[in-house]
């Protein structure tokens, strides 16, 4: 294995196959299901702060799906139809421009140019002959204005007073960056309180035991994980307490365990490297991921795409919910994209039950047992 201090997050050369399309039904559904999502998460971007660039990594994240969805079909251009090919194209033109449309009207108008247009009529209209005066001023954006610094998108998104309530409780509606908490806080396990996001978006933390506690269950709309390394992330009890998170995006990580909890859609995981990853969702798909274990519950059948030596094992019970069908988790029904022959893909296995984490880890030891440190517990859980 590499060493966990890598800057960078480089899986090992895997073997590039050509797209093969394989079965022409299921390689339609897999397009319309990834465009599906990406319209998804176009029509969810307003919900990222401008603070710390979230927006702008999440409008990244979507060019990047339509970016590997038009590879992803460009591989595969001498299998396909022309009729095909022009319903995959219009598709994705489609996703492009509705990407487009959605920056320009969550674009905004930081900065306002005064026009004054005085207009003096004396001499020429009755009005004038009574001294009368025209003031008019137009309030118009400048053109071409760098984006916001930081700070600037700090001010711009905090429009409402400190007293106004939001929509979803009787808390007060006060912008702060919880990334930049968790970073200062004092050693131990974090549990950052997110008092007003609709979304949770952890990034750039390294070496860090991170915890969401219930207030966290207001923000579950979608979230996203991003620039991990060596941390320890349970973000299982919002999704618990309350509602499940509409989509789960995990970017970027290296020796790290991630509890994502209940995920009501889609759980995209890319660039995940000697990592162990608990969640249940409505769909799973690794790209570009090595060395990863995965406990899963999931009602569709994963997917995995130019990854290797990924390991599967059933969600543990304590992460379950009562109404969950246990017959229904196709954790072991692994598709692998890259992997078109009948024999089972190299790519992926079956995790041995004596090599699994027991419940106890999972109970005790992922939340932090009493005198345990990161490195108690991340040895505890077989991390680096």
């Amino acid at each position: 294995m590499a060493d966990s201090g890598d800057q960078n997050i480089v899986p090992s050369p895997l073997r590039q196959r050509k797209t093969s399309i394989g079965n022409r039904d299921q390689f339609n559904q897999y397009f319309f299901q990834q465009c599906d999502q990406l319209l998804d998460q176009v029509s969810g971007l307003h919900e990222y702060s401008l603070v710390g660039g979230e927006r702008q990594d999440a409008i990244e994240h979507v060019l990047g799906g339509i970016t590997e969805l038009s590879n992803y079909i460009a591989d595969a251009s001498d299998q396909i139809s022309s009729y095909d090919k022009r319903v995959y194209s219009d598709g994705i033109k489609n996703l492009q421009e509705r990407l487009r449309e959605r920056q320009l009207s969550i674009a905004p108008n930081s900065k306002f140019q005064f026009k004054s247009r005085f207009r003096n009529e004396f001499a020429t209209s009755p009005k004038g002959a009574e001294g009368s005066t025209s003031v008019e001023f137009q309030m118009e954006p400048i053109q071409g204005l760098r984006t916001p610094s930081p700070n600037e998108a700090f001010i711009l998104s905090s429009t409402r007073s400190p007293d106004e309530k939001d929509s979803l409780s009787g808390i007060p509606a006060v912008s702060k960056n919880y990334n930049e908490e968790i970073s200062e806080e004092a050693g131990g396990v974090r549990k950052p309180s997110f008092s007003e996001p609709t979304k949770i978006h952890l990034k750039d933390h390294e070496n860090m035991h991170i915890i969401q506690p219930p207030p966290a269950s207001r923000a579950t709309s979608t979230g996203a994980i991003t620039k991990l390394r060596g941390s320890v992330v349970d973000m299982s009890i919002p999704t618990t307490t309350k509602t499940p998170f509409a989509s789960l995006v995990i970017t970027d990580v290296k020796n790290c365990l991630i509890v994502g909890g209940q995920v009501a859609g889609a759980t995209h995981i890319t660039r995940a490297l000697e990592s162990i990853i608990a969640v249940s969702a409505g769909q799973v798909r690794l790209h570009d991921c090595e060395d990863v274990k995965i406990y899963l519950y999931c009602i569709n059948r994963p997917i995995i795409e130019n990854c290797n030596n990924i390991q599967f094992a059933p969600l543990p019970k304590c992460y379950l919910d009562p109404s969950q069908d246990l017959s229904a988790n196709k954790w072991d029904q692994v598709e692998d994209f890259n992997w078109q022959k009948t024999e089972h893909s190299p790519n992926w296995r079956i995790l041995p039950e004596e090599e699994r984490l027991g419940e106890r880890i999972w109970t005790n030891v992922v939340p932090g047992e009493i005198g345990d440190g990161l490195v108690d517990t991340k040895r505890k859980t077989g991390l680096k």
